[in-house]
């Protein structure tokens, strides 16, 4: 039963459940929380398949860790206290610059195998 499934399995369930219903838009609002390092990858993996569907719906993806974010998403939008402080494509935005303004902290971003990684600089 549903109450028996790990984390990790209650995102995926529930994630396959919202497609069934053949959506226009996919809104998740961070689906890595509450997962380990492993659930987090498989969440991770499944994102970037659906994301690199063209017949899949257009997915909102809302995260603190950039490392959550899977292939196959094509724009970002950096936000800090309700305010915007950068948006459009994702290799556009996610930049030392603003990540480091966005979080109000020197930060280094780099995008390994796909894979976006962000440290303190």
């Amino acid at each position: 039963t549903y109450g028996t499934l790990s984390e990790g399995e209650r995102k995926r369930v529930e994630i396959a459940r919202a497609l069934m219903t053949d959506p226009e838009l996919l809104l998740l609002d961070e689906p890595g929380a509450g997962l380990d390092l492993r659930g987090r990858e498989i969440l991770v993996q499944i994102l970037s398949q659906l994301c690199q569907d063209p017949d899949a719906p257009t997915t909102v993806l809302v995260t603190h860790h950039v490392e959550e974010i899977p292939e196959g998403i094509t724009h970002a939008v950096l936000m800090a206290h309700g305010s915007v402080v950068a948006a459009g494509p994702i290799d556009e935005v996610l930049t030392d610059e603003k990540l480091t303004q966005t979080f109000g902290m020197p930060l280094h971003i780099a995008k390994i195998d796909g894979r976006w990684t962000a440290r303190a600089a």
